[in-house]
């Protein structure tokens, strides 16, 4: 079967040795940079759409979504529009990426997840299976996320509706490392080098370096 196209437009500097594979969807304005590999039923370049039950607005336009050379994006990857990707980034079976979101270079989006909308991810970072990165999240360079990790963006949970100064993910900053199954709460900040804990719930800031556990997370120690 012929992959199903829509208006792609590969860049001519960069798209040499693409291969797109079968049933994939590629939507205007999407740009794949060389030696890029797109497999089965992935969607490039969704236009996001709103229904009454979503409070937060949409763009009217949608930018371009801008894949750099030698990524892999694997079977059944569903990436926004206005979506960037870095050079060498592998993103897994089934992942989401949402409008507005910046994914660094040589990254690893794991299997089934989530990354929402205005999501930064800097370079050399892993974020492991069926995690979930929340809208307004910013994470550093050179991160490991483990997997099942929860991040939240709202602590009124919705009944407020959506205010764009209060609705903030956390900040994890390079070289953190968090456990599998953390839930990291609105606006929290992760210093550099931090350690947390797999299963924690992170209530309040971790100052860089340092080794946080437990519900909710306390300070048990210096990172080595």
């Amino acid at each position: 079967m012929e992959p199903r196209l829509k208006g792609v437009t590969v860049d001519a500097s960069q798209g040499r040795g693409v291969v797109i594979h079968d049933y994939v969807t590629i939507c205007d304005g999407v740009r794949l940079g060389a030696r890029t590999e797109v497999f089965e039923g992935a969607v490039l370049g969704h236009p996001p759409r709103a229904t009454l039950a979503v409070s937060r607005p949409l763009a009217k336009r949608h930018s371009s979504t801008i894949i750099a050379p030698d990524c892999v994006l694997s079977p059944h990857v569903v990436v926004y529009s206005d979506v960037r990707i870095g050079r060498g980034t592998l993103v897994g079976d089934g992942a989401s990426i949402r409008e507005g979101s910046r994914i660094g270079s040589r990254c690893l989006i794991g299997r089934n997840v989530s990354v929402n909308y205005n999501a930064l991810i800097g370079n050399d970072t892993k974020v492991m299976d069926s995690t979930h990165i929340t809208g307004n999240t910013t994470i550093g360079s050179h991160v490991f996320i483990g997997p099942l990790v929860a991040t939240v963006n709202d602590n009124r949970m919705g009944a407020q509706g959506y205010r764009p100064r209060s609705v903030r993910g956390p900040t994890i900053q390079n070289h953190v490392r968090v456990g599998a199954g953390a839930i990291i709460l609105p606006g929290i900040v992760i210093g550099e080098g931090s350690v947390i804990g797999a299963g924690s719930v992170v209530t309040r800031n971790v100052p860089p370096r340092r080794l946080v556990m437990g519900v909710p997370a306390r300070d048990v120690g210096r990172t080595t």
